[in-house]
């Protein structure tokens, strides 16, 4: 009786391996996309976009990046005395970090508007730049800070791609403490 299933077994698995052989296109290939590819041009159009072209997705109208936080507050004079009036820093006090925002601050700012904040940086005593204002006489809060920081002003120019919001709000209150000393 066993070697009766044996004999059953060792046909079956002939005829399942030969039920495979093509004589025309030897070799049966189980996932044949994966060995050969459909080719491409460069820059030719898709069908895997709705439009057609060669555009990429845009993403959903709304959506935002992981971890962007959004800052309401337009880049404009009325939207810099609007931060000036009303914003206000979600930090607490004890995650204010004022070592911190002294390192960032001169890191970034102190070439320009110097180690004290009077507007006598490494920059404008080489007279690379002209009038950087000194703190003591500006009209400045915390908000304000954040929103030049955000957007820049006149010669200064944006440093939302090098700091982060958390870091930009700890450099505004160094900014008020500087300020409070001059």
């Amino acid at each position: 009786m066993k070697t009766v299933f044996r004999i059953i077994a060792l046909t079956g698995l002939t005829l399942s391996m030969s039920s495979c052989f093509n004589s025309k296109k030897p070799n049966y290939q189980y996932m044949p996309n994966m060995y050969e590819s459909t080719a491409y041009e460069t820059y030719s159009e898709s069908d895997a976009f709705k439009r057609g072209g060669v555009e990429a997705q845009t993403p959903v109208p709304g959506t935002i990046k992981r971890g962007y936080v959004p800052y309401e507050y337009p880049n404009t004079t009325a939207g810099l005395e609007a931060a000036r009036a009303g914003l206000q820093s979600p930090l607490d006090t004890a995650s204010i970090d004022l070592d911190r925002g002294g390192q960032l601050f001169g890191i970034y700012c102190a070439i320009c508007h110097g180690e004290k904040g009077d507007g006598k940086g490494k920059l404008v005593k080489q007279e690379k730049f002209l009038g950087v204002p000194s703190y003591k006489d500006r009209a400045v809060t915390t908000g304000s800070v954040f929103h030049v920081e955000t957007y820049g002003l006149n010669s200064m120019g944006s440093y939302a791609n090098q700091l982060n919001q958390e870091e930009r709000w700890q450099v505004a209150h160094y900014v008020m403490k500087l300020k409070g000393e001059l």
